[in-house]
């Protein structure tokens, strides 16, 4: 899907401007055509009829603004799927996700969820997460090259979410099948193929964890899932169908986007020795160095919307129902808001990226992501004296909402 610019910048004609998020070199370094996009068409109109935002200050206007909404209708815009062919059964899914609900049912399903995401709950979990970081680097000591993905970045997080949801860990592998299926659907172009995967997927991974949810019920335990049971049984207006959806959910979206967090930190650091080293020298910068490698290169790259009433957003008129594609990769690369945004600088102060979205939408799980990182990444540089890229040639995986890599091997040294 190519879009022309019908507007929001002078362009010279012979020089249109398009957003194609296919084009392969696009899908390796997006950043190029995203500054494109911010210099000469930074509200670009497509011919499907969808709005292109690059620029931060209006991203984050519209990620707070209560008058654009991320309800069924956009979603099914974003799956674009027919109500008769591949596809239906995820949108009846997706839709039940409180990332694409507005309030009031947004309101109930987030409260519902968030008490087991406060700081002091997951300040419990860190001790964990400190355990199996070090485990994983235990298996792993005395090899010669790693894949960083299949070996940290993937199985920490799956971990950490599968005990805390109370799914079994040895259901993981089938899980995160299904999990990448679904994923697949949440970018703005589908193949029937991919969503005829994505249907059987839901189904599958729905039958699963209402097999969990069953079992839950008759011996609660003190994982997420029997909580939220108890909620649901105490009246909380939880049904089966949104409480299976939101233990999928919070499933995908608990390792998904945390393994692309920790894989493009790596690289983008290992692309950087110079930050790397200064990060080794002073292991106090982590946290900084965490929210920079979130906004060099966020593993969430677009998020949809669509306007619920008629306004006015970078000078353009966007009209009731018009759907938008939020390009949070460009805004986290516009130089109006991150002085050489195309640097790299885990000392860099004022990180306000927008990676985790904004207002009501924002990421539930942000603090989990980032515990997970600070520890995976500070754990890794500390106990492993020497890393590099041990090839030039990188494998990212087929998404373009969501932006990580299929591998990322890595040369060690151990000393």
């Amino acid at each position: 899907m190519s879009m022309s610019a019908q507007g929001g910048g002078e362009l010279a004609p012979e020089e249109p401007v398009f957003f194609n998020p296919l084009d392969p070199e696009a899908h390796a370094d997006p950043y190029p055509q995203y500054r494109r996009l911010r210099e000469h068409a930074p509200m670009l109109r497509g011919p499907l009829g969808y709005w292109v935002l690059s620029r931060y200050a209006d991203i984050a206007a519209v990620l707070r603004d209560p008058r654009f909404g991320v309800g069924v209708d956009e979603a099914s815009l974003m799956l674009a799927t027919t109500q008769d062919g591949p596809g239906v059964a995820t949108m009846v899914e997706l839709s039940r996700w409180m990332l694409f609900r507005d309030p009031p049912d947004h309101t109930r399903l987030r409260g519902l969820v968030s008490k087991a995401f406060t700081p002091r709950a997951l300040e419990a979990v860190r001790p964990r997460v400190v355990e199996i970081v070090n485990r994983l680097i235990d298996d792993v000591a005395g090899r010669d090259e790693v894949d960083l993905i299949a070996e940290l970045a993937l199985p920490l997080p799956v971990t950490v979410i599968s005990e805390l949801l109370g799914l079994p860990i040895e259901d993981q592998a089938q899980a995160r099948e299904w999990a990448e299926a679904i994923a697949q659907v949440l970018d703005p172009i589908v193949t029937e193929e991919q969503a005829t995967r994505a249907d059987r997927a839901v189904k599958e991974l729905a039958a699963y964890i209402g097999r969990v949810v069953a079992q839950r019920r008759r011996e609660p335990g003190p994982d997420l899932l029997s909580r939220l049971i108890q909620a649901e049984d105490g009246g909380a207006h939880l049904s089966e169908a949104e409480l299976i959806s939101t233990v999928g959910l919070l499933f995908g979206a608990g390792h998904e986007t945390t393994r692309n967090l920790i894989g493009n930190g790596m690289l983008a650091l290992l692309r950087h020795p110079g930050e790397l080293q200064r990060l080794r020298d002073d292991p106090s910068l982590i946290r900084s160095a965490v929210e920079e490698l979130l906004r060099y290169d966020s593993p969430v790259q677009i998020a949809g919307r669509g306007a619920r009433a008629d306004v006015v957003v970078g000078g353009e008129h966007i009209a009731a129902g018009e759907p938008m594609m939020l390009l949070v990769g460009a805004a986290n690369r516009d130089p109006a808001r991150f002085p050489d945004p195309d640097r790299l600088d885990v000392r860099r102060p004022d990180v306000k990226m927008l990676s985790f979205g904004g207002g009501i939408h924002f990421c539930l799980g942000a603090m989990l992501a980032r515990t997970e990182a600070q520890i995976a990444i500070g754990t890794l540089l500390a106990r492993v004296p020497h890393l590099e890229l041990a090839t030039d040639h990188l494998e990212w995986r087929p998404h373009i909402t969501l932006r990580g890599l299929s591998r990322l091997p890595v040369k060690v040294g151990w000393d």
